[in-house]
């Protein structure tokens, strides 16, 4: 249950919350090197950290969880042992991804 629901809320988060910081940044690409400032500057804020990486880790964790979802479509996964070893891992390997993608970009 709990990756179900993580599922739809890591979706809705990044078409509403994703979308807004795409389209800023878009918008911003398209408007010249001040409006890029201003956006380069809210991003590496402690709140546009935040922000960046909560949506890092919704699009790995919906990305895992869709994995799962797949592998079930195809009539895969349902014994309950391996159900429940795929539910574990699914929101833990998110988190890992995540970090794993934020220490390759500090490199």
């Amino acid at each position: 249950m709990l990756v179900s629901i993580l599922h739809r809320v890591t979706g809705d988060g990044l078409a509403l919350v994703g979308l807004a910081v795409l389209l800023w940044w878009l918008g911003a690409l398209a408007s010249g090197p001040a409006a890029y400032d201003t956006f380069t500057w809210a991003a590496t804020t402690p709140i546009g950290y935040i922000v960046l990486v909560g949506l890092s880790w919704a699009f790995f964790t919906h990305l895992c969880s869709g994995l799962r979802h797949f592998v079930m479509d195809i009539g895969a996964g349902y014994e309950l042992k391996t159900n429940r070893v795929w539910s574990v891992i699914s929101p833990l390997a998110g988190i890992a991804l995540t970090a794993a993608f934020w220490a390759l970009l500090t490199l």
